[in-house]
């Protein structure tokens, strides 16, 4: 043996064998199976597929038994056996169509050979190795295989059923009968062409869903992230003053002490160089998270608003402003203010603040015409924060927005361990509501208790 004859073998030749061995695995397990695949349900029609191809094989057992009987010269017995098998090899197929598929090709070879004892018994000749209840309960069986198996399988059974069919016509040479066997595949095949290309519609068509699905989620997620590096963002203020603060008073503190001990100086020294590297490593995040979303302004702006680069942070001092813009685009606002008024941290009153703001801006997009209330209820232990808006009294225009103004307000509220309620008013309006807890958690809660409606406006 050559040594290209050698490399022939043991490459080329052991690929083909190995690709070959693969292939008639994978047929082995699509084919060599009694697992349950049931047919799944219409869209549409429900059940009326089930019931008619129960309908039918019923047609078969019932048809194939007088036929056997009549015209195939074989006692009661084995015809109603023969029936049976080929009406229950389709009512078989509903839910295991390859068991089914074997029933229907065992019962076809059980039924070649006891017609093939009697053909030539009556002056007339008679429909062999297929009979005519034979046929349409092999091409519906064969149907029914090609919608639920991969494509090689129902060609691989399409090709046993040929090789049977030509084994018994072989078996029939010189005695006088209609030859079936050529329409039967010639049928046989247009069946699994069809149903071979109706499952890869069905396939496609769920997977195209599976996809749409998956990129609404991922869609969500991103939307879900960007709102939380804007939150990020407009919080590096509140932070930075705080840590400002603190350096500044560590530096101070000293010298209000007269004659300071070096431990206390120490001490003070170490807070207020941890509190200035600790900002300057806000400072760099924030650089980072303003070059990834480059804009403007870190916060976007309200009705009739302008975003202003690096503007400082707005609070509950500011609403009176946003309200008055909201009235100049042609808008009713009644603001309500319960309890007693008083300064709360700068966390809560800027997510309250981008609460209202957010809620006037759907108000504005969603709601053409309709009164809006803003309410804010100071209590001891936080702020609850209203907007309602009435009925609109022009169909809203078309929105090319992703919808997911009540993302961002939920964010707010869980990062401050709070609540929000979003549903539809009564009348016919929008009410959001939420509670801001007048001392957040020290830890930032990863979810909050949100309720939104299954419709509504985004």
């Amino acid at each position: 043996m050559s040594r290209l004859s050698r490399v022939t073998d043991t490459g080329v030749g052991r690929a083909l064998r190995a690709r070959a061995g693969g292939w008639l695995r994978a047929l082995r397990a699509d084919l060599w199976t009694v697992r349950r695949d049931p047919l799944p349900r219409s869209t549409w029609l429900r059940w009326l597929p089930h019931g008619l191809l129960c309908l039918a094989a019923f047609g078969v057992t019932v048809g194939s038994a007088a036929d056997l009987q009549g015209n195939g010269h074989l006692d009661f017995g084995p015809a109603l056996l023969v029936a049976i098998g080929q009406g229950g090899s389709v009512v078989l197929g509903l839910r295991r169509p390859v068991p089914a598929w074997w029933l229907s090709l065992g019962v076809f070879v059980l039924c070649a050979a006891v017609v093939r004892a009697r053909l030539g018994d009556g002056p007339e000749t008679y429909t062999w190795p297929w009979t005519a209840a034979a046929i349409v309960a092999g091409l519906l069986v064969l149907l029914l295989l090609a919608l639920r198996v991969p494509t090689r399988a129902a060609v691989a059974a399409l090709a046993v059923t040929a090789l049977v069919t030509w084994l018994a016509q072989g078996a029939a040479a010189g005695v006088a009968h209609d030859d079936t066997g050529p329409l039967m595949l010639s049928l046989a095949t247009v069946v699994v062409v069809v149903g071979t290309a109706l499952r890869g519609r069905r396939v496609a068509r769920a997977q195209l869903v599976e996809q749409t699905t998956l990129t609404s989620e991922e869609r969500t997620r991103r939307t879900l992230l960007e709102e939380r590096t804007r939150i990020a963002r407009e919080l590096h203020d509140v932070v930075a003053h705080h840590m400002s603060v603190i350096s500044i008073q560590a530096q101070v503190a000293p010298h209000l002490v007269q004659d300071p001990p070096e431990e206390l100086k120490e001490n003070l020294a170490g807070i207020r160089q941890n509190a200035l590297e600790a900002l300057t490593e806000l400072r760099r995040v924030l650089g980072v998270l303003r070059s990834e979303h480059p804009g403007p302004g870190d916060a976007p702006a309200g009705p009739g608003e302008e975003a202003v680069p690096h503007a400082p942070q707005p609070t509950l001092d500011r609403l009176g402003a946003l309200v008055e813009n909201t009235r100049a685009a042609g808008r009713e606002v009644t603001t309500e203010i319960s309890g007693e008024r008083r300064p709360l941290p700068q966390g809560v009153e800027l997510s309250a603040y981008r609460i209202v703001q957010e809620a006037l801006s759907n108000a504005l997009r969603h709601a053409p015409g309709a009164a809006v209330t803003v309410r804010l209820g100071y209590r001891p232990d936080g702020l609850r924060v209203e907007v309602v808006n009435g009925r609109p009294t022009a169909p809203p225009p078309p929105s090319s927005g992703a919808g997911h103004g009540l993302l961002g307000m939920r964010e707010r509220v869980a990062m401050l361990g709070g609540t929000l309620t979003a549903r539809p008013a009564q009348g016919g309006g929008f009410e959001i509501a939420a509670f801001l807890p007048g001392t957040p958690p020290a830890d930032t809660p990863g979810t909050g208790r949100t309720t939104t409606p299954r419709k509504g406006r985004p």
